[in-house]
């Protein structure tokens, strides 16, 4: 079997404030692939993509009353967990996180199963857990 070498499974936000959720996501390492704001209102993001390293990623946008993927009952709902390299590197996002006006869940911990994790929530409330442990 091959493998597609973009991601093929996202998840998918919606913030109020999509312009401050893109800058969360820039200051957790995300890169931005595109950015799609409403033409009268720039601080409406319509869709965006962002990717986590060579294999995730996520899309998002704001809260929109004509939009049945983006009312206001969805902001604050995702969680989603990103693998990163070392045990250091999850101390080093998670302090990133909380200067980027993220709020502890899970304070950096070493896991019995392997590797070390901590949880944030963004300023909207979406839980974001960062891990060394990379799965099966």
């Amino acid at each position: 079997m091959t493998h597609n070498t973009k991601p093929q499974l996202f998840h998918s936000l919606t913030f109020a404030d999509a312009v401050r959720g893109a800058e969360f996501l820039r200051t957790l390492g995300f890169q931005e692939v595109s950015l799609d704001t409403n033409e009268n209102d720039p601080s409406v993001v319509e869709h965006a993509q962002y990717q986590w390293r060579d294999n995730g990623g996520v899309m998002f946008g704001s809260v929109r009353e004509n939009n049945p993927h983006a009312q206001a009952e969805m902001v604050g709902q995702a969680k989603c967990y990103l693998v990163v390299g070392t045990d250091s590197e999850v101390d080093d996002v998670f302090h990133r996180a909380l200067a980027a006006h993220g709020t502890v869940i899970a304070e950096p911990t070493d896991q019995d199963y392997g590797g070390r994790s901590a949880t944030i929530a963004d300023p909207e409330g979406n839980q974001w857990s960062v891990g060394s442990y990379p799965g099966e």
